[in-house]
Protein backbone atom coordinates (compact mmCIF):
# COMPACT_ATOMS: atom_id res chain seq x y z
CA UNK A 1 0.00 0.00 0.00
CA UNK A 2 1.00 3.63 -0.83
CA UNK A 3 0.19 5.30 2.57
CA UNK A 4 0.25 8.59 1.16
CA UNK A 5 -1.96 7.54 -1.57
CA UNK A 6 -4.53 5.91 0.64
CA UNK A 7 -4.14 9.14 3.22
CA UNK A 8 -4.95 11.26 0.26
CA UNK A 9 -7.91 9.45 -0.83
CA UNK A 10 -9.34 9.26 2.16
CA UNK A 11 -9.06 12.74 2.95
CA UNK A 12 -10.91 13.72 -0.42
CA UNK A 13 -13.33 11.30 0.63
CA UNK A 14 -13.86 12.41 3.86
CA UNK A 15 -14.06 16.21 1.83
CA UNK A 16 -16.07 14.91 -0.90
CA UNK A 17 -18.31 12.90 1.28
CA UNK A 18 -18.24 10.43 -1.31
CA UNK A 19 -15.92 7.97 -3.09
CA UNK A 20 -17.28 8.99 -6.45
CA UNK A 21 -17.37 12.78 -5.89
CA UNK A 22 -13.47 11.89 -4.26
CA UNK A 23 -12.61 9.78 -7.36
CA UNK A 24 -13.72 12.91 -9.69
CA UNK A 25 -11.11 15.08 -7.26
CA UNK A 26 -8.36 12.48 -8.04
CA UNK A 27 -9.15 11.28 -11.64
CA UNK A 28 -8.68 8.52 -10.04
CA UNK A 29 -11.68 5.29 -11.01
CA UNK A 30 -13.65 4.90 -7.52
CA UNK A 31 -13.20 1.28 -7.30
CA UNK A 32 -9.14 2.50 -6.78
CA UNK A 33 -9.97 4.89 -4.05
CA UNK A 34 -12.45 2.25 -2.70
CA UNK A 35 -9.34 -0.67 -2.51
CA UNK A 36 -7.17 2.73 -1.07
CA UNK A 37 -9.09 3.56 2.23
CA UNK A 38 -9.54 -0.25 2.54
CA UNK A 39 -6.09 -0.66 2.81
CA UNK A 40 -5.64 2.25 5.06
CA UNK A 41 -8.54 0.85 7.51
CA UNK A 42 -7.32 -2.27 7.50
CA UNK A 43 -3.41 -1.43 8.45
CA UNK A 44 -4.83 0.98 11.29
CA UNK A 45 -7.04 -2.16 12.40
CA UNK A 46 -10.12 0.47 12.68
CA UNK A 47 -13.04 1.88 10.55
CA UNK A 48 -12.40 5.22 9.73
CA UNK A 49 -15.31 5.66 7.39
CA UNK A 50 -19.32 5.17 8.32
CA UNK A 51 -20.54 3.39 4.75
CA UNK A 52 -24.71 3.56 3.96
CA UNK A 53 -25.50 3.20 0.34
CA UNK A 54 -26.58 6.79 0.97
CA UNK A 55 -23.71 8.32 2.09
CA UNK A 56 -20.63 8.08 3.83
CA UNK A 57 -19.67 10.26 7.29
CA UNK A 58 -16.31 9.76 9.50
CA UNK A 59 -16.39 7.74 11.88
CA UNK A 60 -15.48 9.13 15.59
CA UNK A 61 -11.87 7.51 14.74
CA UNK A 62 -12.32 8.95 11.54
CA UNK A 63 -12.86 12.31 12.23
CA UNK A 64 -10.14 12.50 14.19
CA UNK A 65 -7.60 10.48 11.69
CA UNK A 66 -8.54 13.19 9.55
CA UNK A 67 -7.73 16.48 11.26
CA UNK A 68 -4.11 14.85 11.53
CA UNK A 69 -4.30 13.45 7.73
CA UNK A 70 -4.97 16.72 6.30
CA UNK A 71 -2.53 18.94 8.28
CA UNK A 72 0.31 16.33 7.20
CA UNK A 73 -0.64 16.39 3.58
CA UNK A 74 -1.11 20.42 3.65
CA UNK A 75 2.68 20.41 5.85
CA UNK A 76 4.09 17.89 2.79
CA UNK A 77 2.50 20.58 -0.30
CA UNK A 78 4.30 23.53 1.92
CA UNK A 79 7.18 21.75 2.02
CA UNK A 80 7.31 21.10 -1.61
CA UNK A 81 6.14 24.89 -2.37
CA UNK A 82 9.32 25.92 -0.60
CA UNK A 83 11.81 23.96 -2.18
CA UNK A 84 10.22 24.59 -5.85
CA UNK A 85 9.88 28.50 -4.98
CA UNK A 86 13.72 28.68 -5.29
CA UNK A 87 13.63 28.15 -8.92
CA UNK A 88 13.73 30.65 -11.56
CA UNK A 89 10.18 31.36 -11.35
CA UNK A 90 7.42 31.37 -8.78
CA UNK A 91 5.26 28.27 -8.75
CA UNK A 92 3.41 26.64 -6.33
CA UNK A 93 0.33 27.66 -3.68
CA UNK A 94 -0.13 30.64 -2.78
CA UNK A 95 -2.65 31.77 -0.16
CA UNK A 96 -3.28 35.46 -0.03
CA UNK A 97 -5.59 37.30 2.21
CA UNK A 98 -7.19 40.94 0.55
CA UNK A 99 -9.88 43.59 1.91
CA UNK A 100 -13.49 42.72 0.34
CA UNK A 101 -13.78 46.04 -1.73
CA UNK A 102 -9.98 46.42 -2.44
CA UNK A 103 -10.25 42.68 -3.47
CA UNK A 104 -12.71 42.83 -5.89
CA UNK A 105 -12.33 46.73 -7.17
CA UNK A 106 -8.71 46.87 -7.30
CA UNK A 107 -6.83 43.60 -7.08
CA UNK A 108 -9.49 41.34 -9.49
CA UNK A 109 -8.91 43.21 -12.82
CA UNK A 110 -5.37 42.54 -13.01
CA UNK A 111 -5.90 38.65 -11.69
CA UNK A 112 -5.81 36.83 -15.62
CA UNK A 113 -2.84 39.12 -16.07
CA UNK A 114 -0.92 37.90 -13.20
CA UNK A 115 -1.92 34.42 -13.61
CA UNK A 116 -0.66 34.68 -16.77
CA UNK A 117 2.75 36.12 -16.42
CA UNK A 118 3.05 33.28 -13.58
CA UNK A 119 1.62 30.25 -14.97
CA UNK A 120 3.40 28.24 -12.32
CA UNK A 121 1.10 29.69 -9.25
CA UNK A 122 -1.79 28.42 -7.93
CA UNK A 123 -3.54 31.08 -6.13
CA UNK A 124 -5.88 31.19 -3.37
CA UNK A 125 -7.33 34.48 -2.87
CA UNK A 126 -9.56 35.14 0.29
CA UNK A 127 -11.82 38.07 0.88
CA UNK A 128 -11.83 39.45 3.99
CA UNK A 129 -11.81 42.48 6.02
CA UNK A 130 -11.32 40.94 9.10
CA UNK A 131 -7.80 40.67 11.04
CA UNK A 132 -6.14 37.05 9.91
CA UNK A 133 -3.96 34.74 12.05
CA UNK A 134 -1.22 33.98 9.39
CA UNK A 135 -0.59 30.72 10.74
CA UNK A 136 -3.42 28.94 11.50
CA UNK A 137 -5.01 30.10 8.20
CA UNK A 138 -2.11 29.47 6.25
CA UNK A 139 -2.11 32.48 4.82
CA UNK A 140 1.36 33.23 2.79
CA UNK A 141 0.29 37.07 2.61
CA UNK A 142 -2.37 39.17 3.89
CA UNK A 143 -2.65 42.69 2.33
CA UNK A 144 -4.27 45.24 4.58
CA UNK A 145 -5.36 48.84 4.28
CA UNK A 146 -3.95 50.54 7.53
CA UNK A 147 -0.76 50.41 10.19
CA UNK A 148 -1.18 46.68 11.35
CA UNK A 149 0.05 47.12 15.32
CA UNK A 150 3.98 46.43 15.73
CA UNK A 151 4.67 42.60 16.58
CA UNK A 152 8.04 40.32 16.34
CA UNK A 153 6.73 37.53 15.12
CA UNK A 154 5.03 39.13 11.56
CA UNK A 155 6.69 41.29 8.85
CA UNK A 156 4.65 44.20 8.06
CA UNK A 157 6.02 45.85 4.85
CA UNK A 158 4.38 48.96 3.53
CA UNK A 159 3.64 49.16 -0.16
CA UNK A 160 1.97 52.11 -0.58
CA UNK A 161 -0.65 55.30 0.74
CA UNK A 162 -4.14 55.92 -0.66
CA UNK A 163 -6.33 58.46 0.28
CA UNK A 164 -9.95 58.62 1.69
CA UNK A 165 -12.41 61.68 0.74
CA UNK A 166 -15.82 62.90 2.27
CA UNK A 167 -18.22 62.13 -0.71
CA UNK A 168 -21.75 63.04 -1.39
CA UNK A 169 -23.84 63.07 -4.31
CA UNK A 170 -26.10 65.85 -5.69
CA UNK A 171 -29.42 64.74 -4.78
CA UNK A 172 -28.35 64.92 -1.64
CA UNK A 173 -26.96 68.15 -1.28
CA UNK A 174 -29.65 69.11 -2.48
CA UNK A 175 -31.58 68.51 -0.55
CA UNK A 176 -29.82 68.73 2.63
CA UNK A 177 -27.58 71.21 1.97
CA UNK A 178 -23.70 71.00 1.74
CA UNK A 179 -21.50 71.10 4.87
CA UNK A 180 -19.05 74.21 4.38
CA UNK A 181 -16.73 73.01 8.20
CA UNK A 182 -15.99 69.60 8.72
CA UNK A 183 -18.61 70.65 12.24
CA UNK A 184 -21.11 70.85 10.37
CA UNK A 185 -21.55 67.06 9.73
CA UNK A 186 -22.91 66.66 12.86
CA UNK A 187 -26.12 67.75 11.39
CA UNK A 188 -25.86 65.47 8.32
CA UNK A 189 -26.74 61.67 7.62
CA UNK A 190 -23.25 60.03 7.62
CA UNK A 191 -22.77 56.42 5.93
CA UNK A 192 -20.19 54.93 7.96
CA UNK A 193 -17.65 51.96 8.36
CA UNK A 194 -17.97 49.70 10.51
CA UNK A 195 -14.34 49.20 12.09
CA UNK A 196 -13.73 46.72 14.95
CA UNK A 197 -13.91 49.26 17.57
CA UNK A 198 -17.06 50.57 16.46
CA UNK A 199 -15.56 53.69 15.75
CA UNK A 200 -17.40 56.85 15.22
CA UNK A 201 -15.01 60.04 14.65
CA UNK A 202 -13.65 61.50 11.67
CA UNK A 203 -10.38 63.30 11.55
CA UNK A 204 -9.45 66.08 9.49
CA UNK A 205 -6.14 67.65 9.36
CA UNK A 206 -6.01 71.04 7.45
CA UNK A 207 -5.66 74.82 7.39
CA UNK A 208 -7.13 74.79 11.10
CA UNK A 209 -5.15 72.51 12.79
CA UNK A 210 -6.72 69.00 14.01
CA UNK A 211 -10.66 68.47 13.93
CA UNK A 212 -12.44 65.56 15.16
CA UNK A 213 -15.96 65.55 14.87
CA UNK A 214 -17.97 62.92 16.18
CA UNK A 215 -20.43 61.74 13.21
CA UNK A 216 -24.04 59.96 13.45
CA UNK A 217 -26.24 58.69 10.83
CA UNK A 218 -28.58 55.96 9.70
CA UNK A 219 -26.72 53.41 8.28
CA UNK A 220 -22.61 51.42 9.70
CA UNK A 221 -21.78 48.81 7.40
CA UNK A 222 -18.48 46.58 7.16
CA UNK A 223 -18.01 46.71 3.60
CA UNK A 224 -17.20 49.86 1.65
CA UNK A 225 -19.41 48.76 -2.00
CA UNK A 226 -22.25 49.10 0.42
CA UNK A 227 -21.54 52.40 1.52
CA UNK A 228 -20.65 53.71 -2.11
CA UNK A 229 -23.90 52.41 -3.38
CA UNK A 230 -25.73 54.36 -0.06
CA UNK A 231 -24.22 57.66 -0.69
CA UNK A 232 -24.78 57.29 -4.88
CA UNK A 233 -28.24 56.61 -4.18
CA UNK A 234 -28.57 60.22 -1.71
CA UNK A 235 -28.50 58.26 1.76
CA UNK A 236 -25.73 60.53 2.86
CA UNK A 237 -22.62 61.49 3.52
CA UNK A 238 -19.65 58.99 3.49
CA UNK A 239 -15.90 58.75 4.04
CA UNK A 240 -14.52 56.90 1.28
CA UNK A 241 -10.81 55.78 -0.42
CA UNK A 242 -10.04 57.40 -3.48
CA UNK A 243 -9.55 54.09 -5.39
CA UNK A 244 -13.25 53.00 -4.57
CA UNK A 245 -14.66 56.09 -5.61
CA UNK A 246 -12.36 57.64 -8.68
CA UNK A 247 -14.77 56.26 -11.31
CA UNK A 248 -17.63 58.21 -9.54
CA UNK A 249 -15.83 61.64 -9.31
CA UNK A 250 -14.44 62.13 -12.56
CA UNK A 251 -17.88 61.24 -13.97
CA UNK A 252 -19.55 63.74 -11.28
CA UNK A 253 -21.82 61.06 -10.02
CA UNK A 254 -20.14 62.36 -6.52
CA UNK A 255 -18.66 65.31 -4.88
CA UNK A 256 -15.71 65.66 -3.03
CA UNK A 257 -16.23 67.81 0.22
CA UNK A 258 -13.35 69.20 2.56
CA UNK A 259 -10.79 68.51 -0.33
CA UNK A 260 -8.14 70.99 1.19
CA UNK A 261 -8.36 68.20 4.54
CA UNK A 262 -6.59 65.02 4.78
CA UNK A 263 -9.66 63.01 6.36
CA UNK A 264 -8.92 59.83 8.29
CA UNK A 265 -11.53 57.61 10.56
CA UNK A 266 -10.05 57.74 14.05
CA UNK A 267 -6.09 58.69 14.20
CA UNK A 268 -6.07 55.97 11.44
CA UNK A 269 -3.12 56.13 8.82
CA UNK A 270 -4.07 55.74 4.74
CA UNK A 271 -1.52 53.47 4.14
CA UNK A 272 -1.12 49.85 2.21
CA UNK A 273 0.79 46.80 3.96
CA UNK A 274 1.80 43.34 3.32
CA UNK A 275 1.94 41.33 6.40
CA UNK A 276 3.90 37.95 5.60
CA UNK A 277 5.73 35.47 8.55
CA UNK A 278 9.30 36.07 8.38
CA UNK A 279 10.19 32.42 6.70
CA UNK A 280 8.42 34.04 4.01
CA UNK A 281 10.90 36.98 3.47
CA UNK A 282 12.83 36.00 -0.11
CA UNK A 283 9.75 33.63 -1.65
CA UNK A 284 9.11 34.24 -4.97
CA UNK A 285 5.67 33.45 -5.09
CA UNK A 286 5.00 36.36 -2.33
CA UNK A 287 7.23 38.97 -3.58
CA UNK A 288 5.13 38.18 -7.23
CA UNK A 289 2.35 39.50 -5.27
CA UNK A 290 3.78 41.91 -3.66
CA UNK A 291 5.01 43.15 -6.61
CA UNK A 292 1.34 42.88 -7.62
CA UNK A 293 -0.34 45.19 -5.06
CA UNK A 294 2.55 47.72 -5.07
CA UNK A 295 2.20 48.42 -8.85
CA UNK A 296 -1.74 49.22 -7.89
CA UNK A 297 -1.08 52.04 -5.15
CA UNK A 298 -2.02 55.20 -5.71
CA UNK A 299 -4.83 56.43 -7.93
CA UNK A 300 -5.90 54.87 -10.90
CA UNK A 301 -3.76 51.41 -12.23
Amino acid sequence: MDKFSAIRAFVEVAEAGGFSSAARRLDLAASSVVRSVDALEESLGTALLNRTTRQVTLSDAGALYYVRAKKLLEDLADADSLVSDRGDEPSGPLRVSVPVAYGSCRIAPHITTFLSQYPKLDLEMRLSDETVDLVSERIDVAIRLGEPPPTSDIVARQLGTFRRYVVAGHDYLRDHGTPLLPADLTNHHCLRFSYSNDQQVWTFSGPDGITKVAVKGPLRCNNSEVLLEAVRDGAGIALLPDWLIEPDIQSGRLLKLFENYDVTPNDARSVISALYLPNQRGSKRVNAFIDLVSSLTGPSS
